[in-house]
């Protein structure tokens, strides 16, 4: 008796093992994958400017490395003592302006050697809907707070969707040709906006991936449809009812490893798992004859992989 319909997947002919690098961008969706890919210790860059929720931000963050287009005093401003960006998540502010401009560059640079090097870009999208800057005329990728009056909400169109996509992609084959470009859209459903609203912007989202998808022939990844489809389940979802638990992350993240992990992979995954689990044990006796050889033991595993891959780091 089958009791869940399963979307087919297929094994990527390119997928990611510990010499790949990735870069991940976009909705908090990608930092529940980047969360997995730290664990597992693969070699990673996670959204250097924060979550970025609408594919306009994202492309705004992808010239700018890419251009070099460095950032000024009259982009960012100061809000209850605390300077910030528009083009930024929360997360990156500091009570020194300099400060921040010289965050947000150092930043703009990871992110230009992240995306010239990398073998593997991940890009998630979370919502068609977005704040334009009444004064700016810019769209934002975060308000910050800021008072609701500064800023019009509305509905990008699926053209401006596609257009935004098209861009993204064009930027990141000129100065890296080699680089697998994966796209996906977020399972977080964005109800602030309101049902009705959330799917209006999953939809416009949907539709022009795909024509990008259709036209550059690049891959999708269904974390939206596992999660609608394979998860029919509040069971799957947190507290709040919008974001999925740990439980719906690790499913996704199972079907994400059998498209897009290397069979090769599975076995260092194992030996870093162990290890990870090690560093968490909390003995009874730490000066135990027993623990003292399982100091030794974890440290042996460690080393070991480190002589392997260097860029390896435990706590």
């Amino acid at each position: 008796m089958e009791l869940q319909t399963r979307i087919p997947l297929t094994p990527s002919d390119n997928p990611i093992d510990y010499q790949s690098k990735l870069v991940l961008l976009g909705s908090c969706f990608v930092e529940n994958i980047g969360a997995k890919l730290d664990y597992f210790k693969f070699q990673n860059l996670q959204n250097p400017f924060g979550i970025l929720f609408h594919p306009v931000a994202i492309e705004n963050l992808v010239q700018r490395a890419i251009e070099e287009k460095t950032y000024q005093q009259e982009e960012i401003f100061e809000q209850d003592g605390i300077w910030r960006c528009f083009d930024a998540h929360s997360d990156l502010r500091s009570d020194n302006p300099e400060a921040m401009l010289h965050l947000l560059n150092q930043r703009l640079k990871g992110a230009k050697v992240g995306l010239e090097t990398s073998s593997h870009i991940v890009i998630t999208l979370g919502t068609a809907w977005v704040y334009g800057h009444n004064t700016s005329g810019r769209m934002v990728a975060n308000c910050h707070k800021v008072p609701q009056k500064q800023f019009t909400k509305r509905l990008l169109s699926v053209t401006e969707i596609e257009a935004s996509l098209d861009q993204m992609v064009k930027l990141i084959q000129k100065v890296n040709p080699k680089a697998q470009i994966i796209f996906t859209i977020s399972p977080v459903r964005h109800l602030k906006d309101g049902f009705i609203e959330n799917q209006r912007s999953k939809a416009q989202l949907i539709t022009a991936l795909h024509q990008i998808i259709n036209g550059h022939n690049v891959p999708y990844f269904p974390s939206y449809e596992i999660m609608m489809d394979e998860l029919r389940d509040y069971r799957f979802y947190g507290k709040d009812m919008v974001h999925p638990n740990q439980l719906a992350v690790d499913y996704i993240w199972e079907r994400f490893r059998s498209v897009w992990i290397s069979e090769n992979a599975f076995s260092v995954m194992e030996e870093v798992d162990a290890v990870q689990k090690g560093l968490l044990h909390r003995p009874f006796n730490p000066d135990s004859e027993a623990h003292q050889k399982f100091k030794t033991s974890l440290r042996n595993k460690i080393t070991y992989l480190q002589e392997r891959y260097p860029f390896m780091k435990f706590g």
